[in-house]
């Protein structure tokens, strides 16, 4: 059912795959009664996809089936299906350089056996990135509001207010990112990312024990430092240790590995590490 729109609204002209169908416009809608739309009972991965193909999916696709079982959302549709849905969105848009937003629903309740709800949109990705991308050095601001996510911080869930609402103080204060402290002071992430500093030559990362979000660029980046040599590990990063800082960089899907060069007005002595990292993270990319 489509419901009359509030004077003046417009629905985006833009395509997108929902529940085994393209549709555009007005005709990409869910039903009231599914509770991703109820209840903003809803997960979703952000994925980019690099000539064509998508970057490390299968590390998304398992974090979304792993969040669907501990959620207990109903049997999501299966790996092979979403993919193949992927490739009809970006086809019908002619699409190979793209960041694939995948949200699937908990369903409409009470059904026999209940089924998910899922819809995936694709866009181009310049419009994606952030300003700091043009110089490799992003900038971030401190929350003015004390963090704490709870458990279902470590999954992606449509539900984020809290995240987004944090998203809207780096606007209104002209900055790429704004970083989440918990209330006893310690640093857990980015409002869409994943925060890592240097320090006496050391990578350090808050642990998912805090509750932040398990990203795949983190994943990813972990691996990197294996490879290459850089000690790191997950730590506590308490408050003072972030403003002592020699380095400080975020990652997430999109954004890949994005050095901060001013964090709360402080301009960071180096990027060397991240810009490493960075140049070794697209490596990847080109090999996928």
């Amino acid at each position: 059912m489509t419901l009359p729109l509030p004077p003046g609204a417009r629905v985006p002209d833009k395509l997108a795959w929902v529940n085994g169908s393209l549709v555009r416009g007005e005709e990409a809608v869910l039903s009231l009664w599914d509770r991703g739309a109820r209840d903003g009972g809803a997960i979703f991965e952000t994925v980019r996809v690099y000539h064509g193909q998508p970057f490390a999916w299968e590390r998304h696709l398992e974090r979304l089936v792993l969040s669907a079982a501990e959620l207990g959302f109903p049997v999501p549709p299966s790996p092979s299906r979403l993919r193949q849905a992927m490739n009809e969105l970006l086809g019908a848009q002619s699409l190979s350089d793209a960041v694939v937003r995948i949200t699937v629903t908990r369903g409409i309740a009470g059904g026999r056996p209940t089924r998910t709800g899922a819809w995936l949109e694709a866009e181009s990705v310049p419009g994606r990135l952030w300003s700091g991308q043009r110089t490799a050095s992003a900038s971030a601001i401190l929350s003015a509001h004390s963090f704490a996510a709870g458990w279902l911080g470590r999954h992606k869930t449509t539900s984020r207010m809290a995240w987004d609402l944090a998203r809207e103080e780096a606007r209104a204060a002209g900055v790429d990112e704004t970083v989440l402290v918990s209330p006893v002071g310690l640093v857990l992430e980015g409002a869409a990312s994943n925060l890592f500093v240097v320090s006496s030559g050391e990578v350090l990362t808050p642990p998912i024990a805090l509750d932040v979000l398990p990203g795949v660029a983190r994943a990813v980046t972990l691996g990197l430092c294996a490879e290459l040599g850089i000690p790191a590990r997950e730590a506590a990063i308490p408050l003072a240790m972030l403003h002592a800082a020699d380095e400080v960089f975020l990652t997430n899907s999109v954004q890949e590995v994005l050095p901060v060069g001013v964090l709360a007005g402080r301009t960071l002595p180096t990027r060397e590490v991240g810009l490493q990292l960075r140049d070794a993270y697209r490596a990847l990319t080109v090999e996928a």
